[in-house]
Order: C-alpha cells, then structure tokens, then sequence
C-alpha cells in the first residue's frame, strides 16, 4: 500500500467505478426522460382533441353520462392515459378513474399554463393526482367561454399501467446487455490504464531501487541503474540523470572523506612520533644537566645546552610548519596575486642559500638568461615555495654537485625550476613526495627533516591555481618545476 503504483491504482480503480456509476445513472435517467418526452410529445394534442371534439365550451354544461362517455372512449383508444377535469385553479371538478385512487384533490397549474404557452422545452411534468408527491408527463387543453378560462381538460400520459412497462424495460435483456458493455468497456479501459501506469512507473521504480541500494551500501558502491539515451528528456530521465550526478558527487565526497580521515590518522601519528623524538631528546639532555650539573666540564655543559637548543628549534620549526600546513588546508589562508618581478626573487632567495651551499660544497646558482621576467602572485608565498624546494634540493645534492634556479617565459606564463644532480628519487617514491611526512632515505642524504616542506610547497602552488610536479632519475637528479601567470600588462 505504499508504493505509488499502489496508490494510483486504487484512485483510478475508484475513478473507474465513480465515472461508470454517474454514466449509468445519468443514462437511466436520460432514458427516463427522452421515454416522457417522446410520450409528451406524441400526446401532445390528445387534450386539444377531446375538447374539439365533444365541442366543451361549458364546464357547468357537462353532465356526468357525458363525461364518462369521453373518458370511456378515451380509455378504450389509450388505456394508459387518464383523464381529469380542472377549474381555472386546478381544482378536480372530474375524473376517469375509480372514486378512491384520487390522492390530490387539485394540481398546480403553472406547469399547465407553461405547456400551453411554450412546449418546445419538454418534457414538462405536472402533478399527479393520484400520489401525493409524484410528478409526470401531461397533455392539456383549455376551455374558454366568450374569452374567458374556465377550466382545463388535463390528461396524465404515464399511469400505473405505463410504470409498469417501463419498470419491465428496466429489467429487460437488452439493457442488461447494454450496462455489461458498458461495464466491460469501463473494465478494459482500467486495465489498460493499470498497464499504461505500470509502464511509466516503471523507471521510477528501478530509480528507487537504486537509491536503496546506494543507501545500503553505505554510499560505497557504484550505482548500477543505467543513465537515460540523451534523446529523451522527460521529468523521469532528468532526474535519473541528476541522481546518477549525484550519487556520483556524494561517493567522490565519500570516499574524499574516507582519505581524509585515514590521513588523520596518519597524520597524528606522524606527528606523535616526530614530536616525541625532539621532545624525548630535549628532555634527556635537560635532565642530563640537572642531574650531572656539578660533574661536567663548562665545555660538555655548552655541548648538552647546545643541543638541547637545537632540538628545541627543530620541534619549533615542526610545530611552525604544521600550522602553516593547516592553515592552508583549511583554506584560512588565501593568496593576494600582486605582480613582481621574480628574477629578483630568485636572486634574494638564492642569496639567503648561498653561504650553505658553500659548506656542503654545493654550486648554487639562478638562470634566467639576463631577462627580467615578472609573474603575478603572493610575493611571499612564492618566497615560502623557493626556499622549501632549495633546501630540499640541498639537502639530498651530495658535495661537488650542483643546484640551477630556472626562469624561462613560456606560451601559458613563467616556468620556475628547481634542478639538481643528487641522488634522485627512486620511481616507486615519486607519487608520495608530496605527501605530508615522506621522506626518503638514502646513503647519500640520510631522511632528515619534517618531511612537510614538499608538501607545503605543493599546496601553496595549488592554491595559485596550478601544480608542483616532479621528475627524477636515481643518481642523476631531480627537477621540481611549476608555472606563475605573468601580469596583464606584461602579457
């Protein structure tokens, strides 16, 4: 009872059953009434012929044998007709029946009268006399003397005898055989509706069962249910197609969600474990000094502080970099575009690198082929990308190799590089390096630092509304190179 094909059916079997009870009602009574029109209208000068004929020009001038004789006449030619003599007022003066079948002693004569004046619109009952509430079809007639009414011959065309074969025609054969027609049209027309609504509410129903299906498989699962033919656009295939969107959009939400809360949980246990390392470390040199402070020597004292010092930085630089990493993911942190020229922030940043590139024996250098070339973006954002990508290269470039800074103007704006020759990234590495915590280990460049500024650096490119991408060779080297748009002005 709560599917919708369900509940169709019913309002449409009842709508059947009410369409073919007012047809048979309002047949049967047209029936009726066409059967007192004809009969009307047949009889309607039967009233005309008695006065012509027995010359009626005085209602006091009839005696009762003369009266009789008309109504005998009449009743023998018309069995069903009876006949009534009326005042102006419709008062029965006489009758052809028997003494006691009158009911009413007098009729209403403004039927009479609009028979008399207009009997295009029948039929036009009047009163019965012999029933108190019943109304039928008549023939009048009236008798004027010197231009004056006295009286009306009123004849009622429909008497018992007359009921009595329309109650038989009611039950005839013919007009069973007439309502099982009209019965088993009114069925087949249900029947074929039923299947015509079977049919269009068929896609509804395999709409719905794909929705429970997607509802019970925890939004995990493809939609099974067909995408429409794009020829046909009705209210079903539109909303197929949006479900099919939908269902589409809410499992990429879904399973984004999925990665996202496995990379939570990964990332608290990346950071649990990279905060308790420095944390461990600060902990036992500071305890080292409290517990053997009168032992050591001032050198090994500066040693411990040192240490601990330098702990202390790599937690705060850790803690800083997580910050900032969320403040990016959370989209807090908007870029504010703004041209510049970024020849001469390469050199600044190249410049802060320089005097560590020269410990670790490192050639460091920017090529831009004497251009100035200028892009447009957050100064400082790109400056944030620079540095991490540098000291990313400097740390896994061994001693005696080298790292270019790249510019060159491309078709779709400013190509930065970032290129070296160390050890590279071995190829099954590659899809994770920019990913939060992924370090790689090497013999070459041990796996130090947080393992979040390629990841940092990705995020900042991406908000700029392009990517940081990777190529790399195992002992030959590897290239990080993204693209900033130039200003409107320069382009």
């Amino acid at each position: 009872m709560r599917s919708l094909y369900t509940k169709l059916a019913i309002v449409l079997v009842a709508l059947f059953c009410l369409i073919g009870g007012v047809f048979l009602g309002v047949t049967a009574y047209s029936a009726h009434m066409y059967q007192l029109e004809v009969s009307q209208r047949l009889n309607r000068d039967l009233a005309g012929y008695v006065v012509e004929e027995k010359r009626l020009t005085s209602i006091a001038s009839l005696d009762a044998a003369a009266l009789e004789d008309v109504f005998h006449m009449l009743m023998v030619i018309n069995p069903s007709v009876e006949l009534y003599l009326l005042d102006v007022s419709g008062q029965v003066l006489s009758y052809s029946g028997a003494p006691d079948v009158l009911k009413r002693p007098s009729v209403a004569v403004e039927p009479i009268e609009r028979f008399l004046r207009d009997g295009s619109s029948l039929p036009i009952l009047g009163d019965d006399p012999r029933s108190r509430s019943a109304r039928k079809a008549f023939s009048a007639a009236p008798i004027d003397v010197d231009g004056q009414r006295k009286g009306y011959i009123y004849a009622i065309l429909a008497s018992e005898q007359m009921e009595g074969i329309s109650q038989m025609l009611e039950s005839s054969y013919i007009l069973r055989i007439s309502s099982w027609g009209i019965a088993a049209a009114l069925a087949f027309g249900l029947l074929t509706a039923l299947t015509v609504f079977a049919f269009l509410t068929r896609r509804l129903r395999r709409l719905s069962g794909a929705m429970d299906e997607l509802k019970q498989s925890d939004f995990s699962e493809a939609v099974t249910i067909p995408a429409p033919p794009s020829e046909r656009n009705d209210e079903l295939d539109r909303l197929t197609r949006n479900f099919i969107e939908m269902a589409a959009r809410i499992q990429a939400q879904v399973e984004k969600l999925r990665e996202t809360d496995s990379l939570r949980r990964e990332l608290v246990a990346n950071v649990s474990h990279d905060l308790r390392t420095p944390l461990a470390s600060l902990q036992g040199y500071l305890e080292t000094l409290q517990v053997k402070e009168a032992e050591l020597c001032e050198a090994d004292r500066r040693t411990y502080l040192a240490t601990a010092l330098r702990h202390a930085e790599q937690l705060n630089d850790l803690i800083q970099e997580l910050f900032e990493l969320a403040r990016l993911d959370s989209r807090e942190t908007r870029p504010h575009p703004e041209p510049f020229s970024l020849t001469e922030l390469v050199q600044d940043v190249v410049q802060k690198f320089r005097l560590e590139a020269e410990q670790k024996g490192v050639r460091l250098c920017a090529d831009f082929s004497n251009r100035a070339l200028f892009a447009e973006a957050d100064i400082g954002m790109i400056e944030r990308v620079l540095d991490n990508l540098i000291e990313n290269a400097l740390r896994h470039t061994p001693s005696g190799g080298s790292v270019d800074v790249v510019l060159a103007t491309e078709s779709d704006g400013v190509s930065v590089k970032v290129v070296d020759d160390g050890a590279g990234i071995p190829e099954s590495d590659l899809p994770y390096v920019f990913e939060r915590f992924y370090r790689i280990d090497n013999e070459q460049a041990p796996a130090t630092g947080s393992g979040l500024g390629l990841a940092i650096a990705s995020r900042i490119v991406e908000l700029h509304g392009t990517r940081l991408s990777v190529s790399s060779h195992v002992d030959q080297g590897t290239q990080f190179d993204f693209r900033l748009p130039q200003p409107r002005r320069a382009a």
